[in-house]
């Protein structure tokens, strides 16, 4: 603590009704590039399954997740709400559910509206004009497009040769050159940087999941951004190093990427599966569900080796 972050909201060079940020920088060309070269023999779930106790924030005042059934076979024959009957409903078991949880539970991404500074989201939309008393008008998760593109693994807890960084460990700059290096690969304009830490080596426990997260330093948030990515993300719940290193921002990270960078951030992948198997290179494939005007919403990233 101490530092100060100096965050400030960014004006999107794509326009002042500009609602996609980085988005913008994902392109047909690389998209169709990546799907012609994607080795479907391995496919690559980066997501988790989301059940009743799943790790959550519900310590930070947040719901945790609640499934409840709204209809069962036996249920339906003694309601009989759809008037078909008694003998039809035992015939036809019939099941339905409702599910209750906060947006930014399970793997999820986070949209641009989700975090800002003084009154502002990113490209300048303020709270007096463009939040509801439901959500905002702006910057939504129903903004985010379907993501197909070029995906790079930055697998910093392998680069120190352990299962999972430390707790609150701030990685840096060199942190991400010399995990970048160990790939061979670059960093190319649109692609999607995803960061290693190991915290879901130790999922789904809690205790060991969520809190003081590994992550990012700010000074490797604004690396990342400059390399020109379109998403950022990690196996842990915020992406950036936690508590803080800054004393007049308890999030600087995403104020960078969201508010001043226009990146959205997508949390708690499982990049286990990518990093046992050496694959660093990968057609990424993901949508959130699109919920408008929500500050996030849960996502199903899919990952295919890419060939040469």
């Amino acid at each position: 603590m101490g530092q100060q972050a100096g965050v400030a909201v960014g004006t999107s060079e794509w326009g002042a009704d500009d609602q996609l940020g980085a988005l913008n920088r994902l392109s047909p060309t690389v998209r169709a590039d990546v799907l012609a070269r994607a080795d479907a023999s391995r496919v690559y779930d980066l997501s988790i399954d989301y059940f009743v106790g799943m790790p959550s924030f519900q310590g930070a005042g947040d719901p945790s997740y609640q499934i409840f059934m709204s209809h069962t076979p036996q249920g339906t024959a003694v309601d009989n709400l759809n008037g078909v009957g008694e003998s039809v409903n035992r015939h036809v078991c019939y099941s339905g559910d409702v599910i209750f949880m906060y947006t930014h539970t399970g793997t999820h991404i986070d949209a641009l509206n989700h975090f800002g500074i003084d009154g502002r989201i990113y490209n300048n939309f303020d709270v007096e004009s463009n939040l509801g008393s439901r959500a905002w008008t702006k910057g939504g998760a129903e903004q985010i497009p379907p993501v197909i593109t070029r995906g790079v693994l930055l697998d910093v807890a392998g680069q120190h040769e352990v299962a999972c960084l430390p707790d609150s460990y701030a990685i840096t700059v060199e942190d991400l050159e010399k995990a970048l290096g160990a790939t061979g690969l670059s960093l190319n304009e649109g692609d999607v940087a995803f960061v290693r830490t190991g915290r879901m080596s130790h999922w789904p426990d809690g205790s060991k999941t969520l809190g003081n997260p590994p992550g990012v330093s700010l000074d490797a948030a604004r690396w990342l951004t400059a390399q020109g990515i379109s998403i950022v993300g990690s196996d842990q719940e915020c992406v950036e190093v936690g508590p803080s290193e800054h004393e007049d921002n308890w999030l600087p990270g995403h104020c960078h990427f969201l508010a001043e960078s226009g990146v959205p951030m997508i949390e708690l992948l499982n990049l286990e599966e990518l990093a046992a198997d050496g694959v660093t290179e990968f057609c990424l494939i993901a949508a959130p569900i699109r919920l408008r005007g929500a500050s996030g919403a849960p996502m199903r990233p899919i990952a295919m080796a890419l060939r040469n």
